[in-house]
């Protein structure tokens, strides 16, 4: 019966993440332009917006992780979460500067509250036998409703426009909304404590390598819209951009499962590695080639990245941390992580700017041959 229970609440979990991601990539995909081109800001204001976003979700993980295990409650941060994203949608279709527009993006990466305790639950339900295919299905479904959204706005967006385009985006993640609050059984947790205060210092070395290296190669890892700008600027008509967004997003579904359910069987650590090799040889690539194939390869890459890392690295990372702190911890690493990713976008829109459009991989690249050599002396648990 509990058995079922546990199925019952994954596959309403990926249902959710499904309708979320569907109405986060109808706007995804025509966010960057709709910054630089309608609202005509520069690529370092771009980088501001998106790392701002980013910070605010590594703030809001750390916050919803620690006050629920304190508080024992998680599902009313999941419901509120998807809530604040459907409402931040709405705003964007009415903001007329960028300055409203960040606003905006605010409170929607606010709505990221929702991640580290339903992440707990997940890892809670989960066994080590399918903690990776449990993570890996609600990522395959995040990106599968990705995909959905993102066809729709390529259907769409000439026939609607981006501020109609906004506002149908906010109805899936109300629906998510509902749904969480409607179905999910809130669990009685035992034996849950919280950090007095979020630390790590209550952790062992081995958690702190890997916080170090995944907060080196998030110094390096800006934001999706720079590889967007990045396409254009090679030759890619506008109306096309969006369809390399698909491209990445379509394999980051295809592939998300079977990189969680790889790194079941053979360790979640060969899996990161691989996920770092594929930015990487992403990042050489868009330095060397600027032709329509080598950018093309290049998205390619980054969607088997995306595919490998995402769902791998929470699961990782739910089985280093303590148990008792789960939630905590996932909130906390998410928050380390996400905190780099203002700086990242930043230095991104920055070194475009004055030095030129390739020097952002640069820096990525170097940053990531970092992280893979730490990555090396980690030691997994499982």
């Amino acid at each position: 019966m509990e058995q079922n229970e546990s199925k019952k609440t994954i596959r309403i979990f990926a249902w959710s993440s499904f309708l979320n991601d569907l109405g986060s990539d109808i706007i995804y995909p025509i966010w960057p332009l709709f910054i630089t081109s309608v609202l005509g800001a520069n690529m370092a204001v771009l980088g501001f917006i998106d790392g701002l976003g980013e910070a605010i979700v590594s703030i809001s993980q750390a916050v919803s992780g620690y006050v629920s295990d304190r508080t024992k409650k998680r599902k009313v941060f999941i419901w509120v979460g998807y809530l604040c994203g459907g409402l931040s949608r709405i705003g964007y279709s009415f903001s007329a500067v960028w300055q409203h527009l960040a606003v905006f993006k605010v409170l929607d990466r606010a709505g990221k509250i929702r991640g580290a305790p339903r992440d707990a639950i997940i890892a809670d339900i989960s066994t080590p036998e399918n903690r990776g295919r449990n993570f890996g299905l609600l990522r395959a479904m995040d990106n599968l409703g990705a995909v959905c959204g993102i066809v729709i706005s390529i259907l769409f967006l000439n026939l609607l426009g981006y501020r109609t385009l906004f506002l149908l985006a906010a109805i899936p993640s109300l629906v998510s909304s509902f749904l969480i609050f409607s179905r999910i059984k809130e669990r009685k947790a035992e034996n849950i404590q919280a950090y007095k205060g979020i630390s790590f210092r209550h952790l062992d070395n081995n958690f702190k390598l890997f916080l170090f290296l995944s907060s080196v190669f998030a110094l390096g890892a800006f934001s999706y819209s720079f590889l967007l700008i990045y396409a254009r600027e090679c030759g890619f008509k506008v109306g096309f951009v969006p369809v390399l967004y698909l491209l990445f997003t379509l394999v980051a579904a295809v592939f998300s499962l079977p990189f969680g359910q790889l790194s079941d069987k053979i360790g979640r650590k060969p899996v990161l590695f691989l996920a770092y090799s594929f930015w990487a040889l992403a990042a050489l690539g868009f330095i060397l080639f600027r032709g329509y194939t080598g950018v093309i390869i290049g998205f390619v890459l980054y969607g088997l990245h995306k595919a490998a890392l995402d769902p791998v690295q929470k699961t990782f990372v739910s089985e280093l941390a303590p148990s008792e702190y789960k939630a905590s911890i996932l909130g906390g690493f998410q928050m380390a992580i996400g905190l780099c990713a203002l700086p990242a976008s930043l230095i991104a829109g920055l070194l475009w700017d004055k030095v030129g459009l390739a020097a952002p991989f640069y820096l990525s690249f170097v940053l990531t041959i970092v992280s893979m050599c730490s990555l090396i002396f980690i030691k997994e648990t499982k």
